[in-house]
């Protein structure tokens, strides 16, 4: 893998580039190198004399408790240089335990990491004086639990005896050791998984037995899922038809009002069919009661020419009678009408 050389190392302006690898030789910093207290790191120091933070680990399923562990020591101080030291497998092998990542793969995290700087590759499981010196290192940041491992109570006991040791917060709930315990516990879970995606027995290192097992769950489960989105879709019909229904009803409600409504407008006490009935009976009773005339300005019957017109004969005693008496005007109603023939009988009984 091609390293990136590098002249005079200070914190990274940017981040469009991943974090450079430790050179093999001594830092060449040139910058004079005093022993920094931390309070004076805290102060400041100049732009070409970033205060180096060495923070090292194993950093296998690199999460955001790594991160957060190097985010705390990137801001140790105003003006830091992180470098991140990372042990090889066969320290982490020999001392820790097997790791799920290999040494590649967890250097290639950190260099991804936005809060490092610089990236040492087969760190030393335990520091010494002259490795601190080789790479000018002013300050360690670790969390102040005691580490013990190779032999020893705590493999930063002698970096604290000696002031440089800047101890750093762990995160609670998320650990390299919890993850792995998840995938453990949940194996048959991820297995299936993998299983269900393509991988084979063999690259599971899962038996034959397992294997058909595994197969016959996913079938099932894939069965569930399909029933389970029938019983979804069924649902949703349902609420589909319900829905539809009570819009019909409301619709047929609001069409029945409006029905009724208009049935008593014509049809009511009061309503218009009364009232063009009760016109309509006085116009039949009016008519009935009071016969219209043929019209005046008809055309008179022409006589033929052949026959001469007869004498007029005299009137009878009758056409006398009815000539001699005033004429009657049509009664203007029902109790009108009465009044009158009354009054003709009347008339009638005093001439006999």
């Amino acid at each position: 893998m091609e390293e990136l050389e590098h002249t005079c190392p200070h914190p990274r302006t940017t981040l469009t580039e991943p974090a450079i690898f430790a050179r093999e030789a001594s830092c060449d910093c040139r910058a004079p190198h005093e022993k920094l207290t931390i309070a004076q790191a805290r102060r400041g120091t100049p732009v070409d004399r970033p205060v180096r933070v060495y923070a090292d680990g194993i950093f296998d399923l690199f999460h955001s408790g790594h991160a957060r562990a190097l985010m705390q020591a990137k801001n140790l101080f105003p003006n830091t240089y992180l470098i991140v030291g990372v042990c090889s497998d066969e320290l982490t092998h020999k001392y820790k335990g097997f790791t799920v990542m290999t040494e590649v793969e967890r250097y290639e995290a950190l260099r991804h990491c936005r809060y490092v700087d610089e990236v040492l590759r087969d760190a030393p499981w335990t520091l010494t004086p002259e490795f601190l010196e080789k790479h000018k290192i002013d300050f360690v940041a670790h969390d102040d639990i005691p580490y013990s491992s190779a032999g020893s109570e705590d493999v930063y006991k002698h970096i604290k005896e000696a002031g440089m040791f800047v101890p750093t917060q762990r995160t609670e709930g998320i650990s390299t050791s919890d993850i792995i315990t998840r995938i453990v516990r949940d194996y048959d879970v991820y297995a299936r998984r993998n299983l269900q995606r393509g991988y084979t027995a063999k690259e599971l290192n899962v038996s034959y037995i397992n294997e058909k097992k595994y197969r016959l769950q996913n079938q099932v489960d894939r069965m569930k899922e399909k029933v389970r989105n029938v019983e979804e879709k069924s649902k949703h019909f349902v609420y589909r038809v319900e829905e539809k229904s009570h819009d019909l009803i409301q619709k047929w409600e609001e069409k029945s009002r409006e029905f009724i409504g208009n049935f008593l407008e014509l049809f009511g006490p009061d309503g218009t069919w009364k009232q063009v009935f009760q016109e309509r009976s006085g116009r039949m009773l009016s008519y009935a009661l009071s016969p219209r005339e043929s019209p005046c300005n008809s055309p008179p019957r022409e006589l033929s020419p052949l026959r001469s017109p007869s004498p007029p004969s005299p009137p009878s005693p009758l056409a006398r009678w009815h000539n001699a008496r005033p004429p009657i005007s049509p009664p203007s109603s029902p109790k009108g009408a009465t009044a009158s023939i009354s009054s003709m009988s009347e008339g009638d009984e005093d001439e006999k």
